[in-house]
């Protein structure tokens, strides 16, 4: 059984709750980290136990190299993942964060661990095709899109010295989600559940809705008022989504 000594560079539990009869693994956003989960872990201790996954490449691990592959990616925090896969597992991730978690999903459920269910949050299906190729621009560019998604606090964009630590992360991480394409044939059985803004900028709710076919087992598909970053403004709603999901499956 995973215990609060183990440790990963990959995982972080900011609210470890060693008792919880259920695991949720949250991925982030492009650019983003693991404390944009810190609000969610909060919300759902001590009854889920959240491991919320830092990517390579900033914070804690700026000298790290990005990964630039959702699919090497998937498997490297699937390998993390392991140890603490005692117990049941439900998956969410936000916008590049849900192309990361239906890949590690899909891995899990090829090692005969089915999720309790996938949560894809800002993020239209996997097999919607875009030829966006921002990551190619120049750092104005990548900028640019940011604060399109309102995303990031604008204080942000004001320190030279904090925008030229993000930007390899995010150039990075733009590389890996435009250039992400799915195994064909790839497929989930566990539920999947779609949360997306009604004012999203870059999200179509058709696209979103096409998360239906990735899944044989059930689809639910919840629509927030809000932009790309719709979350930030309905936290305690989507902790419930996920405590309820979670109750449903007959865990907690």
């Amino acid at each position: 059984m995973a215990g609060t000594s183990l440790r990963s560079p990959w995982i972080r539990r900011f609210h470890p709750a060693p008792q919880a009869a259920t695991r949720l693994v949250c991925l982030p956003h492009a650019g983003g980290s693991a404390t944009a989960y810190f609000q969610v872990s909060q919300a759902l201790a001590p009854d889920v136990d959240v491991l919320a996954i830092q990517y390579p490449g900033r914070q804690d691990r700026l000298n790290e190299p990005c990964i630039t592959e959702i699919s090497t990616l998937a498997d490297r925090i699937v390998d993390e993942l392991v140890p603490w896969l005692d117990r049941p597992v439900t998956v969410f991730g936000h916008s590049m964060g849900s192309a990361v978690a239906y890949e590690v999903a899909v891995r899990l459920e090829r090692r005969g661990v089915v999720p309790l269910g996938l949560f894809a949050s800002g993020r239209r299906a996997p097999s919607v095709r875009r030829d966006s190729r921002i990551h190619l621009g120049s750092d104005e560019d990548l900028l640019a899109d940011l604060k399109r998604l309102s995303g990031t606090d604008d204080q942000v964009f004001a320190h030279e010295a904090l925008v030229r630590m993000i930007l390899p992360a995010l150039r990075g991480d733009y590389h890996a989600l435009e250039t992400y394409r799915p195994e064909p044939g790839s497929s989930l059985t566990c539920p999947i559940v779609a949360l997306s803004g009604d004012d999203d900028p870059v999200v179509d709710l058709d696209e979103v809705a096409l998360w239906e076919r990735h899944t044989s087992g059930s689809f639910r598909m919840q629509v927030f008022a809000g932009g790309h970053f719709f979350v930030d403004g309905h936290l305690p709603a989507i902790a419930g989504e996920i405590r309820d999901h979670i109750a449903g499956a007959g865990v907690l």
